[in-house]
């Protein structure tokens, strides 16, 4: 008996350890999607003057080659969310790379801006459907007590990726003297090697609870769920089918308008700044800027890592809206005493890189907690969708604006941006620390 007994808890632990295991490789490979999407939005600010030179472009394709993938997204989002939510995360999860890696590759072979330009709107498209799928799947299969970090750690790939692009970029441009498109399809390395470990990845237990097929949903979930209570509330789930009225329904509105206009607000002024960021510290006096850049996408990089830290201590809202107010303020004095000193400017943008990130980390949390499974993919879609119009248009903007209005008057509109976002998160952003899927999707009016 007591052998028995001694098996079964040893059975018990390692199927507990096998369960944790997948949850470490999936949120690695989901992590992985917003690596290479950091590394090819952030890749491009590295070599954009040699493009620029290269191709003779204006001032217009030089800002329309930065915001390329981010048209792309905002295609991708709402379209691989949709269909996310109706084929299933599973199929959706190895299409969208290998997509990707078609167009990363032909980065080597483009000649003209136009040829540039579809070829990065395509792998947009591509990412785009990977953030439908990746953190609604990995929301749907992490333990409740687990969820807010492990979708915050994926913000944390994707300032890593942005971060390392950089210092490639710097490497391979200053030292090596590298051809800009080689520098561009370095993106086809990390892409491959997680093509390659998404395959075997098993479907959502959610998903298919709510399609119906609860014999294959029970399944999966016993197999792969570390939470009892997570493999109990997925019984929670209707069969029901979603739709995009659903999003704007008075159930799911406050969340919708929720979710994108914080995500906007968020990635507008970071994106318009850290793409172009070596450029606008070098109009500020810091030398060529490009050493400077890479210390603001590090002190991102440090901030959303502490918000990983933090999220299932502290929760949601005081990591979403303080940080707001910081970022408003440290751009207003940049915009307002446009004779401060380099150095001090610098510790601004410091500052404000560190504040957004922390809050940034959040964008990716909130999607996966507050939509139902049926609009899961679609919510997450569509939000994506409407932050790539602010990060869209702060990135082809940005050239134009601190050519035209001047540095200053580009800052104070980025701080009105960060004031909005702030303001929003403050009446509607919920707390969802600690509670089922099915407690934190429910209706609201």
């Amino acid at each position: 008996m007591t052998t028995t007994n001694q098996e079964s808890v040893s059975r018990n632990k390692q199927g507990s350890i096998d369960k944790q295991r997948f949850t470490t490789k999936l949120t690695g490979v989901i992590a992985g999607g917003m690596f290479i999407d950091g590394y090819i939005l952030g890749v491009v600010g590295t070599v954009i003057a040699a493009i620029t030179v290269d191709l003779d472009m204006s001032l217009f394709w030089e800002g329309l080659i930065g915001a390329s993938a981010l048209v792309g997204i905002f295609i991708g989002g709402p379209l691989g969310g949709w269909l996310a939510d109706r084929l299933g995360r599973k199929p959706l999860f190895a299409i969208d790379l290998a997509i990707f890696i078609f167009g990363s590759v032909l980065q080597f072979f483009v000649d003209s801006a136009w040829q540039l330009f579809i070829v990065r709107l395509l792998m947009g498209i591509a990412i785009g459907a990977d953030y439908s799928v990746g953190w609604p799947l990995l929301s749907e299969f992490s333990p409740r007590r687990l969820r807010g970090k492990l979708l915050a750690f994926c913000e944390v790939a994707w300032y890593v990726g942005f971060m390392f692009a950089f210092v490639v970029g710097y490497v391979m441009t200053t030292a090596l003297s590298v051809d800009w498109r080689i520098i561009l399809g370095t993106s086809t390395i990390p892409a491959v090697i997680l093509f390659l470990a998404r395959l075997g990845m098993p479907e959502s237990p959610r998903w298919l609870m709510n399609k119906g097929r609860t014999e294959e949903a029970t399944e999966i979930a016993h197999a792969y769920l570390e939470d009892p209570t997570d493999v109990l509330d997925i019984t929670n789930e209707e069969t029901r089918k979603g739709t995009f009225a659903m999003l704007f329904s008075p159930a799911y509105r406050r969340a919708t308008i929720f979710v994108s206009v914080f995500w906007f607000c968020c990635v507008a002024p970071y994106f318009a700044i850290a793409t172009f960021a070596a450029s606008v510290l070098s109009d500020y006096g810091l030398g060529d800027g490009l050493i400077g850049a890479i210390g603001v996408n590090g002190l991102a990089l440090v901030g959303v890592v502490v918000s990983v830290l933090l999220i299932e201590r502290i929760g949601r809202r005081k990591l979403t809206i303080p940080q707001q107010w910081v970022c408003a303020v440290v751009l207003l004095i940049i915009g307002l005493w446009t004779s401060a000193p380099p150095a001090l400017v610098l510790i601004c943008f410091l500052v404000f890189a560190f504040a957004n990130a922390m809050c940034t980390a959040l964008t990716g949390v909130y999607p996966g907690e507050i939509f139902p499974t049926e609009i899961r993919g679609l919510g997450t879609g569509f939000a994506t969708a409407f932050s790539r119009i602010g990060a869209g248009l702060g990135t082809f903007l940005l050239p134009w604006s601190m050519h035209n209005l001047g540095a200053g008057v580009t800052m104070l509109i980025a701080a009105g941006i960060c004031v909005v976002g702030a303001a929003v998160s403050q009446v509607l952003a919920p707390e969802t620390m600690g509670r089922n899927l099915s407690e934190t999707s429910a209706p609201r009016s």
